[in-house]
């Protein structure tokens, strides 16, 4: 799976019961294929704790292309880590999601939302291929 493929992806999640939304921003950059996998694999991760853990009526995608990155911003309206709802912001999954951001030098942001809920923020450089 690539970026191409997060469209369906929240489309799934929305059959699954949880309306989500997908936004994006700027022109559409051709990614080497690792980065495309694993921006897709942080959306799909992200987007699986909501389902799981967060209690959430409602998620948002967006993706955001600049120049030279990839934001990628998921965010739910449920519990968060610190309001008793048990997620561990060191679960596995969000393991795998700081190990695929560092694999390609980026950053990941994971918080509570101040007005309730939890975000995750990963931004992922970009080599524009030719």
């Amino acid at each position: 799976p690539t970026l191409d493929d997060v469209r369906a992806l929240v489309a799934r999640v929305g059959q699954s019961g949880l309306p989500t939304t997908l936004v994006v921003h700027g022109p559409l950059l051709v990614v080497p294929p690792g980065i495309g996998l694993a921006a897709y694999r942080i959306v799909q991760e992200a987007l699986t704790n909501c389902l799981r853990h967060a209690r959430a009526t409602s998620a948002s995608v967006v993706v955001t292309y600049l120049p030279d990155q990839i934001e990628i911003v998921v965010s739910d309206n449920g519990r968060g880590a610190e309001n008793g709802s048990g997620v561990s912001v060191t679960g596995s999954g969000l393991v795998g999601m700081r190990e695929r951001v560092a694999t390609y030098g980026g950053d990941l942001m994971i918080e509570d939302r101040p007005d309730g809920g939890f975000r995750i923020r990963a931004i992922l450089p970009v080599t524009v291929a030719a």
